[in-house]
């Protein structure tokens, strides 16, 4: 069981939730940057060391948006079904934390996921059809 208070659980869940969005964040970001430089030379090679500086903290700030929203109402901490740590609410009480439960989802999982595949498969693309040029000269 979960032996502290809900104060504890609270942060907990908090920094768990940052942590993790704002790593999926930054490879979420990695990737897009990574498929702009090599699939589009001519728009990658324009991305500088000011804009990589500000990219990081709208990473961040967008982890940190989504993380905070429960302690806002938006949604809610608490133990997990188990009761040994805690995270999200996933057991929505209300409308309200349906929607942020279906927003998490949407813009903290399945954006960053397929914006990951599709630039890792644009790069796989690029790549393959480099050395298949490549192998005609």
């Amino acid at each position: 069981r979960w032996l502290f208070d809900q104060a504890v659980c609270t942060l907990y869940a908090f920094c768990g939730l940052l942590f993790g969005l704002s790593s999926l964040g930054s490879l979420t970001a990695l990737s897009t940057v990574r498929c702009l430089q090599l699939c589009y030379p001519a728009y990658g090679s324009r991305f500088s060391r000011g804009q990589a500086a500000l990219l990081l903290p709208a990473v961040w700030g967008y982890a940190l948006a989504f993380a905070a929203a429960p302690l806002a109402r938006w949604g809610s901490y608490g133990p997990e079904p188990y009761g040994t740590a805690c995270c999200i609410t996933w057991e929505a009480s209300s409308s309200r934390a349906t929607l942020y439960i279906l927003a998490l989802f949407i813009f903290c999982y399945l954006l960053p996921c397929l914006l990951i595949l599709l630039s890792h498969a644009r790069i796989l693309c690029t790549l393959w059809l480099a050395r298949r040029s490549l192998r005609q000269h």
